[in-house]
């Protein structure tokens, strides 16, 4: 399988992918990022994905190139993963390359658009069906959590605890409260709601954190995006992440400690077999659940 990525318009191997020292986000994390998946070929959420992109762009000033659906396209066509049961095409747009300065450069100072892809492995369901760990972590972001930026230092600060204590997941808590994950977002079970923190400027909206508050309201499962003080965790009878290489994660404990009977809860696995079947139903692949 060749290892093709797109780089300002050109199509080279990844090994001979060159990008300038003087580039933006190299300097400055002055830049945003996406991440989308294909399942058999056949995007989830394209279109969101693209959305969030767009916005994020908005609101730091930068222009998104056009034809990026015919990009991500041609990512898996040309990496041949046009029919891999799951994949993911990670893009990254900065400010371009220029002189060193704080400010923004000349605005005819061209964009860097980079992009590859990858296939990507779900858990098996009997892994899946032991849950995962947690640790908490201090959120240390900016204010602009809203967007996907490419300034993770905080986050892979946070992830890397969670990696030095033996467990999967960060739990980002900042003024006692927690609000995600450091690379998804996060649910909670309190008595018979489902809760996540609301959409502001302290998360990221995520794609699949929305794809599942819509399940759970079809489902009848009574949900709500209120704030979730730490002081309340030992009442949670359940906790999973959600996001694009997540998808729904349940965790069984947190600090070590378990999370309600330490056991994958029954909200969580009928929220994972509506996301699975919304899955099928929108990209034709059968997943073991």
């Amino acid at each position: 399988m060749s290892d093709i990525v797109y780089l300002n318009g050109a199509w080279v191997p990844r090994h001979e992918a060159r990008i300038s020292p003087d580039d933006r986000g190299f300097l400055f994390g002055d830049g945003i990022y996406e991440v989308t998946p294909a399942y058999g070929g056949r995007w989830l959420a394209l279109d969101r994905h693209l959305g969030r992109l767009a916005r994020g762009a908005t609101e730091l000033g930068l222009q998104v190139p056009p034809g990026l659906e015919q990009l991500h396209a041609e990512l898996l066509e040309r990496n041949g993963l046009m029919t891999a049961p799951m994949a993911i095409v990670y893009l990254q747009l900065t400010r371009g390359t220029a002189p060193r300065t704080h400010h923004f450069p000349a605005e005819d100072t061209p964009v860097t658009l980079y992009a590859w892809a990858k296939t990507f492995s779900r858990p098996d369901p009997e892994r899946w069906s032991k849950g995962w760990g947690a640790v908490t972590a201090p959120d240390q972001r900016w204010a602009r959590a809203d967007i996907k930026t490419v300034q993770l230092l905080p986050l892979v600060l946070a992830q890397e605890s969670a990696r030095r204590a033996g467990e999967t997941d960060a739990l980002l808590v900042r003024d006692g409260l927690m609000l995600e994950g450091a690379h998804n977002n996060v649910f909670f079970v309190l008595g018979d709601t489902l809760i996540t923190h609301p959409a502001s400027n302290q998360i990221l909206p995520g794609i699949t954190r929305g794809i599942v508050l819509e399940l759970a309201r079809a489902e009848g499962i009574p949900c709500c995006e209120a704030p979730m003080p730490l002081a309340r965790l030992p009442e949670v009878s359940e906790i999973f992440f959600t996001g694009t290489t997540t998808e729904v994660r349940p965790t069984v404990r947190v600090n070590g400690e378990p999370v309600g009977d330490g056991r994958v809860g029954p909200v969580t696995r009928k929220i994972h077999e509506a996301f699975v079947a919304r899955v099928e139903r929108e990209c034709g692949v059968p997943l073991p659940v």
